[in-house]
């Protein structure tokens, strides 16, 4: 097994040594100027820089500008859920005061004309009961 390793090392290595097409690539970003001898390659770097910070910005705007209106979307979700929540509690508590209110009509109803008036009881016994 180690034998066939090597082997395939052997086979891969020359092709890693082999030169790719791409040596040296440009790759935007913020470059020192202040190294560059000519007005012309200054002027070159700083406006190379310039368009990064500008497509940087740019981007970054738009990025934010999506979050920003997610977390609205989001907040307007969220002001609707409440809504209907709060519609259930004033549902909820008015339906409870409901049954409360029916109670107090009943308790201070007067008694109805066909039932009989309360018995009193005159009797010693039940007036000591009574006290």
């Amino acid at each position: 097994m180690a034998g066939r390793s090597f082997f395939v090392a052997l086979i891969a290595a020359p092709w890693m040594l082999l030169p790719t097409g791409a040596f040296a690539q440009d790759v935007p970003g913020i470059e020192i100027c202040t190294v560059e001898k000519t007005m012309e390659r200054r002027t070159s770097c700083l406006q190379s820089n310039v368009d990064f910070l500008m497509k940087t910005i740019t981007k970054l705007g738009a990025e934010h500008r999506q979050k920003l209106d997610a977390a609205n979307r989001q907040i307007e979700g969220l002001k609707a859920s409440l809504a209907s929540l709060q519609k259930v509690v004033d549902d909820l508590q008015a339906a409870q005061k409901k049954p409360a209110e029916d109670a107090s009509k009943k308790a201070d109803a007067p008694p109805a004309k066909d039932a009989a008036p309360p018995a009193k009881d005159a009797t010693p016994a039940a007036k000591e009961r009574a006290k």
